[in-house]
C-alpha cells in the first residue's frame, strides 16, 4: 500500500499546490479548545533594541496541549454556527412530506452532511498544520481527513446498526467531497483509479488506528500509526528527532477526542 500512496501523493501534492483546497472554512471546531488558542500561544518576551525587531511566530508548546478534561461538543442554543432542522406547518409541510422530505434517507443525508461540515472544519483550517508542524499538501489534509472520519465513524459504531447506517451516510458525503478535492488538485483523467486507490488507504488507515486503540495494543502503537500515516514522507516506521514530540501531542488529541465522543449523545453534532 505504501508505494501506491507515495506515488499518488507525489502527484497529487505536486498538483495540488497552484490550488487552494481549503472548501469551508467558518463551521464550528469539535474541541473547546480550539488549535487557534493553542496556535496563538505567547511567544517569550524580547529585549527592547534601538532597532524595532520583527515580530516572531508563535511558539507552541506541545507538552501542554491536549490535556485538559473532555467537554460537550455541542453547540450553545444562541450559536450563529447552530444548523437546525427546518420546521414547516400547513400546507407547506404536507407538500413537503409528499415529496418525502421527512423521511428517514433525507433526514439522515441532511445529518450526514452536517457532521462531515463539522468534519472538515477541523481538517480545512490552517491552524492544525501549525500546531503540529505539518506542510499543507493534499497528503498531510487527506491524511487529517481520514483520521477524523474515523473518530466519528467509530463512535457511530458504538450505537449500533441505526450508528452504522448514519455512517454510511456520511462515508458517502466524504467520498463526493475527495473526489472534488481530487479534481481541484488537477486531476481529471484516471480519476476513478485515484478514487479506487484512495479508498483501499482510507480502509487500510481505518483497520491501522482500530487496531492501535485496542486495550491489548502496545502503548506506543497509535503514535506509529499516526507517524506512518500522517507524518512520515519516507516510509518509516517510527517517529524520530522533533516530530516525535508533535506526534505523541496528536495521540494525545486523539485519545481525548475519542473520550469526548464517547460521552456524545450523536443527535448534538446534528445542530
Amino acid at each position: 500500500m505504501l508505494p501506491r500512496w507515495s506515488r499518488a501523493v507525489t502527484q497529487l501534492s505536486r498538483l495540488g499546490s497552484q490550488h487552494n483546497l481549503n472548501l469551508r472554512n467558518e463551521f464550528y471546531v469539535i474541541s473547546r479548545q480550539s488549535y487557534g488558542r493553542a496556535a496563538a500561544a505567547v511567544a517569550p518576551d524580547t529585549a527592547i533594541t534601538v532597532e524595532k525587531p520583527l515580530p516572531s511566530e508563535p511558539v507552541v508548546n506541545l507538552d501542554k496541549l491536549f490535556w485538559s478534561k473532555p467537554c460537550s461538543l455541542a453547540l450553545a442554543p444562541d450559536s450563529p454556527l447552530r444548523i437546525e432542522e427546518p420546521q414547516y406547518a400547513g400546507f407547506k409541510h404536507a407538500i413537503l412530506r409528499l415529496m418525502l422530505f421527512y423521511s428517514k434517507q433525507s433526514t439522515s443525508i441532511r445529518g450526514a452532511n452536517v457532521v462531515y461540515k463539522r468534519i472538515i472544519s477541523q481538517v480545512d483550517k490552517p491552524a492544525i498544520y501549525e500546531v503540529f508542524n505539518l506542510e499543507k499538501t493534499f497528503k498531510t489534509t487527506f491524511s487529517l481527513l481520514v483520521l477524523h472520519m474515523w473518530l466519528c465513524l467509530r463512535r457511530l459504531k458504538e450505537d449500533g446498526k441505526e450508528g452504522v447506517e448514519f455512517g454510511q451516510y456520511i462515508y458517502e458525503t466524504y467520498n463526493h467531497d475527495v473526489e472534488l478535492r481530487v479534481s481541484k488538485a488537477g486531476v481529471n483523467l484516471l480519476l476513478t483509479k485515484w478514487m479506487k486507490d484512495l479508498e483501499k488507504i482510507f480502509y487500510g488507515n481505518i483497520v491501522a488506528y482500530d487496531a492501535a486503540v485496542l486495550p491489548e495494543a502496545r502503548q506506543d502503537e497509535l503514535q506509529n500509526v499516526i507517524w506512518r500515516n500522517v507524518f512520515s514522507d519516507d516510509g518509516s516506521s517510527q517517529p524520530n528527532g522533533d516530530a516525535s514530540r508533535a506526534v505523541q501531542a496528536m495521540a494525545r488529541y486523539i485519545r481525548r477526542e475519542i473520550k469526548q465522543l464517547c460521552s456524545l449523545v450523536i443527535s448534538c453534532l446534528l445542530h
